[in-house]
């Protein structure tokens, strides 16, 4: 047998070849080493590897933790175990991680030197646009007469008069938006969601509209699943003040191109006829909300640009001055002509207008939002938590007294702080946090306004013949009409003569005429054997058919000498077959009746589902008018003839 096949020396030339691998091994290890300090530099490498704690490792005898301290340190893992697996397939994966980080910063420094050439080359071009410049004398475009008002105008800045007490009463939270509860929840509803909705709010004015869009903002900032952020911006305009200009001059709402001739692009751009877009305030809102109070009053023309805009999310511009070609002109000028300008934004608009009154493009692309008038206990509400604001005292009477003098938020506020002003100008030496705001003060501001309560109506539990309290709305704010009627028998029969307010308006006039052949039918009597005077007090005008079966009533009433209940309202469209017809307003007329002091309303039979569900009156539907006498008429032989 060989002495090389003995077990002694087998085991000899065993070990010698592992000794070799080994030492294979660690030459491999000591290059990675050495890449990688090159990689790190030998400060970093040393902070590294004290960071991953394995500054006795990295001088080990061992090849495992002399590989586990590399690995740790290029991994920035200090979890590594030193017993991981297969000690060929570790290196071979450091080897490839080193690899790629010295062909990463490869392509770093081939970049770093193209960069430093092209800012090398622009330096020596902005260099003859200084020396040029120079050359011009235009350093600067200040003399003596400019920087003194300068001086004038940082002077008035310096200054400023007391804080707004407006801005100290605002809402500031949901809870402080009284009387709103389901609009506010329809409205936060749609803005903070994943898929925000346009949307248009209606009311009457001093409700609260615009604070509750800027907080439905703020609470959709705070949501994770919003595509809202942070720095996302609230820009308000009143579209009132918004108008179109045909010739493009100015739009401040979607922007518009500064001509370098006619319409003054700046200096350095205009000497080389380049044109100048300027940005408006729908790129202003670019991930935010662009809030439009009175909507409805915006410009027909610029409604269906701005609603281009909304499909499109962008603005573009347009200049025949404009050459792409031209090397003069700056990239972000060709990039707003090329691509235009980011208009991602959600649209709130605000109106007291009726739906009927908007633009129907803009309700197809807009969901809708009905905040409700304020009740005399919202007014309340809101003006006590004025007074805590303020941090003064009041007079127990002042939240009723004002209640009745307005239905706004906004006027019950501005009425406060009259009376308010008047306390600190009488006492003006006094600690304004002392102060007490008594009825008096209160009535003087109501009489500095002119005001007068908001409610005329007085309901009474007695029967009075020929009057009855119809309903009626103009911009989402009810009203109790009074309807009066008298009739005398006619000097000669069939010749009798009708007179009606004119004011009232030619819609409640003709309802007058349907209500003739109606009264016919159900008495018998013939309306021209009596001279007759319908009178609408306070002469407001009738906006609408909705009075008719009130004027009716009150007519069948002077004519019969029956006389009507006044603790009750009625609103329906009388047809000549004596049908009562819906109308609309039904939840504005409600509220008013309500705030009347009335028990009971009668409506259309066809209105029933229009119903307030926290309403506190007796709705009766009816459907004819014979349904309707019997409940306004006061019981009688008389009237069992009339309405059997």
């Amino acid at each position: 047998m060989p002495f090389w096949m003995k077990p002694f020396w087998r085991g000899w030339f065993e070990k010698k070849e592992k000794d070799n691998q080994n030492d294979e091994k660690f030459r491999q290890i000591k290059a990675l080493y050495k890449k990688a300090t090159d990689f790190y530099g030998q400060d970093k490498f040393i902070m590294k590897a004290s960071r991953v704690d394995v500054l006795d490792l990295i001088t080990s005898d061992k090849i495992k933790e002399r590989l586990t301290a590399l690995e740790r340190i290029v991994y920035d893992d200090p979890t590594i175990e030193i017993d991981r697996g297969n000690l060929d397939e570790r290196i071979l994966r450091l080897e490839n991680k080193i690899a790629d980080l010295l062909a990463e910063r490869s392509v770093e420094r081939d970049l770093e030197e193209q960069i430093a050439e092209r800012m090398q080359r622009r330096q020596k071009e902005y260099l003859k646009e200084i020396k040029k410049e120079i050359v011009r004398g235009e350093q600067t475009a200040d003399n003596a007469q400019t920087l003194r008002k300068l001086a004038q105008l940082e002077k008035l800045e310096s200054r400023s008069l007391n804080r707004s007490t407006l801005d100290l009463v605002r809402p500031q939270t949901f809870e402080e938006v009284i009387g709103q509860d389901l609009a506010l929840k329809a409205l936060v509803s749609k803005i903070a969601s994943p898929y925000p909705q346009h949307v248009i709010l209606y009311g009457p004015p001093g409700v609260g509209k615009t604070t509750a869009a800027r907080l439905a903002l703020e609470e959709a900032k705070k949501k994770k699943n919003t595509p809202f952020y942070e720095d996302s911006k609230f820009v308000e305009v009143d579209g009132s003040t918004l108008r179109w200009d045909p010739r493009e001059v100015t739009n401040p709402l979607l922007g518009s191109v500064h001509d370098p001739i006619y319409q003054g692009a700046k200096r350095n751009l205009a000497d080389g006829g380049v044109p100048e877009p300027k940005t408006g305030l729908v790129t202003e809102a670019h991930g935010g909300v662009l809030f439009i109070d009175e909507i409805g009053e915006l410009d027909p023309m610029l409604q269906n640009k701005l609603l281009k805009v909304m499909e499109d999310k962008r603005v573009m511009f347009e200049s025949s001055y404009f050459d792409e070609n031209d090397e003069n002109i700056p990239l972000y000028i060709k990039k707003l002509f090329k691509e235009g300008a980011p208009a991602d934004f959600i649209l709130i608009g605000a109106t007291t207008r009726s739906p009927e009154e908007i633009n129907p493009a803009f309700r197809s692309r807009c969901a809708e939002v009905f905040f409700n008038p304020l009740t005399k206990q919202d007014i309340q509400k809101i003006v006590r938590n004025a007074v805590k604001k303020l941090g003064v005292k009041i007079e127990e009477e002042i939240p009723v007294i004002i209640s009745d003098y307005t239905i706004e938020g906004r006027t019950a506020i501005n009425l406060l702080l009259d009376a308010y002003s008047l306390v600190l100008y009488e006492n003006e030496n006094k600690d304004e946090y002392k102060l007490l705001i008594t009825k008096d003060k209160l009535y003087e501001a109501i009489q500095n306004r002119r005001m007068t309560p908001c409610n005329k109506v007085k309901v009474d539990e007695q029967a009075q013949v020929g009057k009855i309290f119809g309903l009626g709305v103009r911009g989402f704010i009810g009203s109790v009409i009074e309807i009066e009627a008298m009739a005398f028998p006619a000097d000669e029969k069939g010749k009798g003569r009708l007179r009606f307010n004119e004011t009232a308006g030619s819609m409640a006039k003709d309802s007058l005429f349907n209500a003739a052949a109606v009264v016919r039918k159900i008495t018998g009597k013939n309306m021209n054997d009596y001279d007759l005077h319908v009178n609408i007090v306070g002469g407001g005008n009738v906006d609408g058919p909705s009075a008719g079966i009130a004027m009716l009533l009150a007519i069948i009433s002077a004519i019969e000498e029956i006389p009507l209940k006044q603790d009750l309202a009625v609103t329906g469209e009388v047809s000549i077959q004596g049908k009562i017809k819906p109308v609309g307003g039904i939840r504005e007329k409600l509220h008013a009746a309500e705030q009347a002091g009335l028990k009971e309303v009668l409506i259309p039979e066809e209105n029933i589902n229009d119903i307030n569900q926290d309403t506190q009156l007796k709705v009766t539907p009816v459907s004819t008018v014979t349904e309707a006498l019997k409940k306004v008429l006061i019981y009688d032989e008389k009237k069992l003839s009339i309405v059997k």
